[in-house]
């Protein structure tokens, strides 16, 4: 078995115990986030997929902000698990016009610094998970809806680049996008 190949496996088995665990809305998700990355990161750079590699790398600095988050809850406030909630209406367009921003830079870093045959895509999902990653560590329950759109998007764009597994754990979680959506929905406080 190639090297390439035993990293798409091994993402996928942990891809699964990071879904299990975001879907329960267990703080051990952020262990996962941190190792999984850093597996995905040598999978990604050799299947040409740099925004993927870079987002990897994000993924595990974010990991640490986003334990810091569910664990200690927001800043200021004495010590508690920070509860489910919906994203506020006032974060929208601030977040959109980041997200379009991230998403033109990764696209223009791609087409002049790399030799990407997907740039679009690949900064596009990049882009969004930014932000949506952001969303699950302020625990808003839409953040299931972005990563929905990711999952979806990342399946074509794995199958597109003969990473099955990869593609097979992000159709997965394709669809546990929209059951996580509606059981963070029953999770929120009244």
């Amino acid at each position: 078995m190639d090297t390439l190949r035993f990293l798409d496996m091994l993402g996928f088995v942990l891809g699964l115990i990071y879904l299990y665990l975001e879907y329960r809305a267990s703080i051990w998700l952020w262990l996962a986030s941190i190792v999984m990355p850093a597996v995905d990161m040598v999978l990604y750079y050799r299947a040409g997929l740099y925004a993927d590699f870079g987002l990897a790398i994000y993924y595990c600095l974010a990991a640490l902000y986003g334990w810091a988050v569910w664990q200690w809850g927001h800043a200021g406030t004495e010590k508690r698990e920070i509860p489910i909630t919906h994203f506020k209406a006032s974060l929208v367009l601030p977040v959109s016009a980041v997200f379009l921003f991230v998403w033109y830079i990764i696209y223009y870093i791609l087409i002049h610094y790399t030799n990407s045959t997907v740039p679009v895509t690949d900064a596009f999902t990049t882009a969004l998970s930014i932000v949506a990653l952001w969303a699950l560590a302020r625990k808003y329950a839409e953040q299931w809806l972005m990563w929905f759109v990711v999952d979806a998007v990342c399946t074509w764009l794995y199958i597109r680049k003969d990473i099955p597994f990869k593609a097979a754990i992000y159709g997965l979680y394709t669809v546990v996008a929209l059951l996580g959506y509606r059981k963070w929905l029953r999770m929120m406080p009244s």
